[in-house]
């Protein structure tokens, strides 16, 4: 009697790494067995979790051989001098990690304005591995003028590309089908193409892209490297008899392999910007500024004044154009720069003259230091959505699980059951452009997250979360300093704090009637609280946006002409109006809280009532004119 097969076969099978196909046993044997179907039912559910388990194996182990082959990679490299060692090296490694038939690099020829074949591994055919191609003639030279990646499953029948009879000969003497060509580029120049073809249609995966990609960033680095030593001993044979020169040339070389390895080891293990432009100081001497895309400084090392505004400017805007470091007066510029984005610059005062390779140095910590800019905005954009996507759901929809949700807080450093308030930021801060847009929601990111708080664009408004009790202080902090990031006023209406999680969804919606009644009481770029407006901020938020024109037409109709007597003879009326209906209409308590006597409140209410007309004190008439005092009081707040 045979066993019946069970779902720790699966198990048997994954441990020793077997065959796809294999895992097709158990079902077959189970089958042959005569099992049920319930029981071939369990199994062929456990085939198949075997089977993802095993491609998430495989995966992950394809992932490691790549990453152990890009750090063998940078290893071969770094202690490779020889140009065509280097070259050699760079395109069997390509072969190498994307399983290739054929791997080979073009370099461009800048006095024929093609590129040329100069290295080939895998390669059968003599007239393919002497291709010259024209800029924009068939894949590669695309790649090489365009500077972009480019792939094709089949490039014979591929109509992207320009083919010519020279090209189209070479590549069917190999028997190439599938092609991947990628840029080598030093900062915005493209020096070559690397590529990786195989003799069958195959499309290449996303992931093999982006690790040729990655290698290609090696590489060009690599080779500019080998090319300036091969370029300092050729100017050390012919410049033998210079012994100064020959030393201050060295020593400039020295420094920047030094520096390069310090810079790759600073991205490496996750530096910052300060310590690029230590890097740079210590190897370079003198002082220097890094300065973000809007002159902000991002840190500075040494004494060293910032420039004027308008030459920072033009120099960024040359080393931009020109894409290497340019000089004005005491100082060296290098643009920091990502594609077409400006991401701001570096400063070098130096203590000497800089030769060609110091100033190098300077662009390739330009370089270094948009990759870590980069790197922490999308750190920063990343934390930011999922600050946001917590906070949006605590306050758009109802609670489900609010353990999960306190969890979630936890993660980000949030403590939900500790007294928080809610700032709504009105329109005038977000509907402009949709950069101005974009700053305003990155700024209360930002400055949500340094207080231990959250922020959240919802329903046109930007949200903030922020610990603490006074409300109406985080809305005056709040429209303060953001109306100094995005130039223009700013509104902010607050509520709370909260008592729990389940509390912020209504105040959120107390904080954004706050906030439309301020703009019904013509408090444009100003912030406050529920609790400071009462309740006719209340009523004014469940009104919605009726505008000022309501509010001053309604005060000017009931108490004007008593205001506009105050403006033009200096009197107190609406200070006495004040003091009569809040102690209840008793003349004598009124005469008290304003230090008058009696009959001075008797003759200044005797005004009133000349000013208003002589019904002002019946109940419906004086419910109107206390309402209007106290938005005429709300709309010119004490400072």
């Amino acid at each position: 009697m045979s066993v019946m097969s069970s779902p720790v076969e699966f198990l048997e099978l994954l441990a020793r790494e077997a065959a796809a196909v294999e895992f097709e046993g158990p079902l077959v044997a189970a089958r042959a067995a005569g099992a049920p179907p319930d029981r071939l039912a369990e199994l062929e559910q456990a085939k198949v979790v075997a089977l993802r388990v095993r491609a998430l194996l495989e995966r992950r182990r394809r992932r490691e051989s790549e990453l152990s082959g890009l750090y063998d990679t940078a290893s071969d490299l770094a202690g490779l001098r020889d140009l065509d060692a280097v070259l050699r090296a760079i395109v069997h490694r390509a072969r190498h990690l994307l399983g290739a038939d054929v791997a080979y690099m073009t370099l461009d020829d800048d006095e024929r304005g093609d590129t040329y074949m100069r290295v080939t591994d895998g390669s059968i055919s003599a007239r393919f591995q002497r291709l010259r191609l024209p800029m924009g003639a068939g894949l590669g030279g695309l790649v090489a003028q365009s500077g972009t990646p480019y792939v094709t499953a089949n490039y014979p029948e591929d109509e992207r590309f320009h083919h010519t009879g020279e090209i189209d000969a070479g590549v069917g003497e190999e028997g190439l089908v599938a092609i991947l060509g990628v840029p080598l580029r030093l900062g915005s120049t493209s020096i070559g193409v690397l590529y990786a073809a195989n003799r069958s249609a195959r499309p290449f995966a996303r992931e093999e892209v982006s690790l040729l990609v990655s290698l290609a960033a090696h590489a060009a680095v690599a080779i500019d490297t080998a090319r300036l030593l091969a370029e300092t001993q050729a100017a050390l044979a012919e410049l033998s008899a210079a012994n100064t020169t020959i030393r201050a040339h060295s020593s400039s070389v020295e420094r920047a392999a030094a520096a390069h390895d310090r810079m790759t080891a600073l991205v490496l293990r996750g530096g910052g910007v300060e310590d690029v432009a230590s890097a740079v100081t210590d190897v370079l001497g003198g002082a220097l500024l890094a300065l973000d895309a809007h002159g902000r400084r991002l840190a500075r090392v040494g004494q060293i004044d910032e420039p004027d505004r308008a030459d920072l400017v033009e120099a960024v805007a040359a080393s931009r154009t020109e894409g290497r470091s340019v000089r004005r007066g005491p100082f060296w510029y290098a643009a920091v720069v990502a594609g077409t984005e400006n991401l701001g610059a570096l400063v070098l005062r130096p203590d000497g003259e800089l030769v060609d390779a110091d100033q190098r140095i300077l662009e390739r910590a330009a370089l270094v230091t948009a990759l870590l800019l980069l790197f922490r905005r999308t750190v920063a954009e990343a934390e930011g959505r999922v600050r946001g996507e917590l906070l949006d759901d605590l306050i758009a929809r109802p609670l489900a699980d609010t353990d999960a949700l306190r969890t979630r807080a936890r993660r980000l450093g949030v403590d939900l059951d500790a007294p928080h308030v809610l700032v709504a930021v009105g329109d005038d801060a977000i509907a402009a452009t949709g950069s101005a847009r974009q700053r305003a929601l990155s700024w209360a990111t930002t400055y949500a997250s340094t207080r231990g708080g959250l922020a959240a664009a919802r329903d046109g408004r930007v949200v903030l979360m922020l610990p603490g009790r006074d409300a109406g202080g985080a809305a005056r902090a709040v429209s303060r300093d953001l109306s100094r990031v995005t130039g223009r006023p700013v509104t902010a209406g607050a509520s709370g704090p909260s008592t729990d999680p389940a509390s912020l969804a209504a105040i959120f919606q107390e904080a954004d009637r706050c906030l439309t009644a301020l703009g019904a009481l013509g408090r444009t770029g100003q912030g406050a609280s529920t609790a400071e407006l009462g309740f006719v901020g209340l009523l004014l938020g469940a009104v919605g946006d009726r505008g000022d024109g309501d509010v001053a037409r309604f005060i000017a109709t009931t108490v004007g002409p008593v205001v506009d007597y105050d403006a033009r003879r200096g009197t107190a009326l609406v200070k006495t109006l004040e003091a009569y209906f809040g102690v209840g209409g008793s003349l004598a308590r009124a005469a008290e809280l304003l230090h008058v006597h009696v009959n001075t409140v008797t003759q200044r209410l005797e005004r009133v009532g000349q000013l208003l007309g002589p019904d002002w004190q019946k109940p419906g008439r004086a419910l109107e004119v206390q309402l209007a005092l106290r938005l005429h009081r709300l709309r010119e707040p004490s400072p």
